[in-house]
Protein backbone atom coordinates (compact mmCIF):
# COMPACT_ATOMS: atom_id res chain seq x y z
CA UNK A 1 0.00 0.00 0.00
CA UNK A 2 1.02 3.13 -0.75
CA UNK A 3 0.87 6.74 1.05
CA UNK A 4 -1.73 7.78 -2.04
CA UNK A 5 -3.53 4.27 -1.41
CA UNK A 6 -3.86 4.77 2.05
CA UNK A 7 -5.26 8.66 1.78
CA UNK A 8 -7.86 7.24 -1.14
CA UNK A 9 -9.13 4.19 1.43
CA UNK A 10 -9.17 6.59 4.38
CA UNK A 11 -11.74 9.36 2.19
CA UNK A 12 -13.82 6.27 0.85
CA UNK A 13 -14.10 4.83 4.52
CA UNK A 14 -14.97 7.95 6.19
CA UNK A 15 -17.51 9.69 4.08
CA UNK A 16 -17.15 13.39 5.98
CA UNK A 17 -12.99 13.71 4.49
CA UNK A 18 -12.34 14.86 1.21
CA UNK A 19 -9.71 13.66 -0.46
CA UNK A 20 -7.90 16.68 0.38
CA UNK A 21 -8.27 16.42 4.35
CA UNK A 22 -7.44 12.78 4.37
CA UNK A 23 -4.20 13.64 2.50
CA UNK A 24 -3.65 16.68 5.02
CA UNK A 25 -4.52 13.89 7.73
CA UNK A 26 -1.81 11.48 6.42
CA UNK A 27 0.88 14.25 6.40
CA UNK A 28 0.25 15.31 9.44
CA UNK A 29 1.09 11.76 11.06
CA UNK A 30 3.70 10.83 9.61
CA UNK A 31 5.25 14.11 9.42
CA UNK A 32 4.46 13.91 13.33
CA UNK A 33 5.98 10.85 13.54
CA UNK A 34 9.26 11.35 11.66
CA UNK A 35 10.00 14.34 13.81
CA UNK A 36 9.58 12.34 17.32
CA UNK A 37 12.27 9.70 15.78
CA UNK A 38 14.24 12.76 14.67
CA UNK A 39 14.50 13.87 18.62
CA UNK A 40 15.13 10.33 19.16
CA UNK A 41 11.50 8.98 20.94
CA UNK A 42 10.35 6.36 20.68
CA UNK A 43 6.84 5.63 19.01
CA UNK A 44 4.28 3.27 20.14
CA UNK A 45 0.99 2.49 18.26
CA UNK A 46 -0.65 -0.24 20.63
CA UNK A 47 -2.00 -3.28 18.53
CA UNK A 48 0.25 -2.08 15.64
CA UNK A 49 4.33 -1.94 16.46
CA UNK A 50 6.50 1.03 17.91
CA UNK A 51 9.04 2.34 15.74
CA UNK A 52 12.37 3.50 17.27
CA UNK A 53 15.97 4.83 16.77
CA UNK A 54 18.95 1.93 16.68
CA UNK A 55 22.71 2.95 16.24
CA UNK A 56 24.79 1.45 13.59
CA UNK A 57 28.65 1.47 15.18
CA UNK A 58 31.28 3.01 13.05
CA UNK A 59 32.69 0.22 11.04
CA UNK A 60 35.19 -0.22 8.02
CA UNK A 61 34.29 -1.16 4.69
CA UNK A 62 35.71 -2.01 1.56
CA UNK A 63 35.50 0.35 -1.88
CA UNK A 64 34.74 -2.04 -4.09
CA UNK A 65 36.30 -0.69 -7.50
CA UNK A 66 39.97 -0.32 -5.35
CA UNK A 67 39.45 -2.46 -3.02
CA UNK A 68 40.78 0.20 -0.72
CA UNK A 69 39.57 0.13 3.21
CA UNK A 70 37.13 2.93 3.48
CA UNK A 71 35.55 4.15 7.51
CA UNK A 72 31.75 4.25 7.47
CA UNK A 73 30.58 6.59 9.79
CA UNK A 74 27.80 5.86 12.85
CA UNK A 75 24.33 6.02 11.54
CA UNK A 76 20.74 5.94 13.56
CA UNK A 77 18.87 4.26 11.68
CA UNK A 78 14.92 3.95 11.92
CA UNK A 79 13.51 0.35 13.57
CA UNK A 80 10.27 -1.02 13.43
CA UNK A 81 9.24 -3.54 15.37
CA UNK A 82 5.49 -4.62 14.60
CA UNK A 83 3.06 -5.50 17.52
CA UNK A 84 1.30 -8.70 18.94
CA UNK A 85 -1.72 -8.28 17.30
CA UNK A 86 -0.22 -7.68 13.93
CA UNK A 87 2.05 -9.95 13.92
CA UNK A 88 -1.19 -12.55 14.01
CA UNK A 89 -3.15 -11.04 12.00
CA UNK A 90 -0.75 -11.24 9.19
CA UNK A 91 0.20 -14.61 10.05
CA UNK A 92 -3.61 -15.56 9.24
CA UNK A 93 -3.98 -15.38 5.80
CA UNK A 94 -7.18 -16.75 4.05
CA UNK A 95 -7.44 -18.84 1.22
CA UNK A 96 -7.85 -15.75 -0.85
CA UNK A 97 -3.97 -15.20 -0.58
CA UNK A 98 -4.63 -11.48 1.38
CA UNK A 99 -3.91 -11.29 5.08
CA UNK A 100 -6.61 -10.72 7.20
CA UNK A 101 -5.43 -8.20 9.53
CA UNK A 102 -7.86 -7.15 12.12
CA UNK A 103 -6.72 -4.94 14.45
CA UNK A 104 -8.95 -4.29 17.89
CA UNK A 105 -7.96 -0.47 18.03
CA UNK A 106 -9.30 0.15 14.10
CA UNK A 107 -13.09 1.08 14.99
CA UNK A 108 -15.43 -0.52 11.82
CA UNK A 109 -17.66 2.26 11.81
CA UNK A 110 -16.79 5.81 12.46
CA UNK A 111 -17.71 7.13 15.49
CA UNK A 112 -21.57 9.06 15.31
CA UNK A 113 -22.06 12.38 16.82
Amino acid sequence: MTRSDLVARLAERFSQLTQRDAEFAVKTILDAMSDALARGHRIEIRGFGSFSINRRPPRMGRNPRSGEQVLIPEKLVPHFKPGKALREGVDKVDTSGEAAVALSAAPSDPPSN
